[in-house]
């Protein structure tokens, strides 16, 4: 019996040095395997300046949300990293996507059109390509990268093309199930969504992971922001929403005896009680117009305008009119701020 024992005791601690040893392989190769791969920037622009992240990664398993900082800039279950541009307009003169690491194009997708998924039929009419147009990259070891919502016609690799980090692999669209002009990458390990923020191994629960995916240039330039107020300008009507989306308003002039000096902006996820505040001075530094109003529901894009009415028989003294928008979040310690000036003529 005790013989017996004996060989059930060796037994199991051969199998726990077989488990440990298999754990520690499994590690290792994990470690190896983010080690060996790492992310530049997935599109041509400056961030914060004329592209904006404006959702990250779902962490939160349930029905919650979660960024990888425990923010709420994310909907439930998105699986990639959003990058937005201004403006259709914009979209159309051109903004390059890249290949974010070398690799070999696995699938591509070119002939669908860049239209809001509202306007075009809905999220039925985009069942089963919801990337729309798209780029698949392999990139060994299990890695890959997904490139979605690109510009018709404008992908510039086929499948089992080789690419190399920084390729320019195609162009910003609106195909798909998107409702705004953007990039939607998204990375896999061995078919897990992974996200690049956070990495494989990280043991916090928020924050940036020990070991990211991003280079490190990458990775600084991508400071977080949890809102923005992306695109602004004037308008000498009552400002429309659609119309600023397009890029349709451009860099506007207005006239002595245009009706209205208008103020609007466009802002990605606003909070319950922000605070928006709109100022509008004239070329001589007075103050013509501060309206004050308090965001009463979360929203993951919203379109705001305040403006002043000219007087009767009274035209707008010509010069440069400044318009200041600025958001606050009382309790977080934030404020976002954007600045557009009008020549009056």
């Amino acid at each position: 019996m005790e013989k017996g024992k004996k060989v059930m005791r060796a037994s199991l601690k051969a199998l726990s040095t077989n488990l440990l040893g298999g754990l520690l392989f499994l590690i290792a190769n994990t470690a190896y395997g983010q080690e060996e791969f790492k992310l530049e920037m997935p599109i041509r622009c400056k961030l914060n300046s004329d592209c904006w992240i404006v959702n990250y990664v779902d962490l939160d398993p349930t029905n919650g949300i979660a960024d990888y900082t425990c923010g709420a800039a994310t909907y439930d279950q998105h699986k990639g990293t959003d990058f937005a541009i201004i403006n259709v307009d914009v979209m159309r003169r051109g903004v390059e996507v890249l290949a974010s690491a070398a690799g070999i194009v696995r699938g591509t997708r070119n002939n669908m059109p860049d239209i809001n998924v509202n306007m075009g039929g809905g999220v039925a009419s985009v069942e089963g390509k919801e990337c729309g147009n798209g780029v698949l990259i392999d990139h060994g070891v299990g890695w890959t990268t997904q490139y979605c919502h690109m510009l018709r016609e404008s992908v510039r690799v086929k499948t089992g093309d080789t690419v190399e980090t920084g390729q320019t692999i195609g162009l910003v669209g609106l195909s798909g199930k998107t409702e705004f002009p953007h990039l939607h990458m998204q990375v896999k390990y061995n078919e897990q969504v992974v996200d690049p923020f956070a990495g494989l191994l990280r043991k916090k629960k928020c924050g940036v992971g020990e070991a990211p995916l991003w280079k490190t240039d990458a990775l600084l330039s991508m400071l977080y922001e949890p809102s923005a107020l992306y695109s602004a300008g004037f308008s000498s009507t009552t400002p429309n929403k659609r119309i600023a989306r397009e890029g349709l308003y451009g860099e506007e002039v207005l006239f002595k005896k245009s009706p209205v000096i208008a103020l609007w902006v466009d802002m990605f996820w606003v909070n319950p009680g922000d605070r928006l505040l709109f100022i509008i001075t004239d070329p001589k530094g007075k103050t013509l117009m501060a309206h004050n109003t308090t965001i009463k529901k979360r929203r993951p894009r919203r379109f705001a305008f305040a403006g002043i009415n000219r007087k009767k028989e009274k035209p707008w003294v010509k010069g440069a009119y400044t318009g200041e928008i600025r958001l606050t979040r009382f309790g977080e310690n934030e404020e976002y701020r954007i600045v557009k000036v009008v020549n009056v003529n």
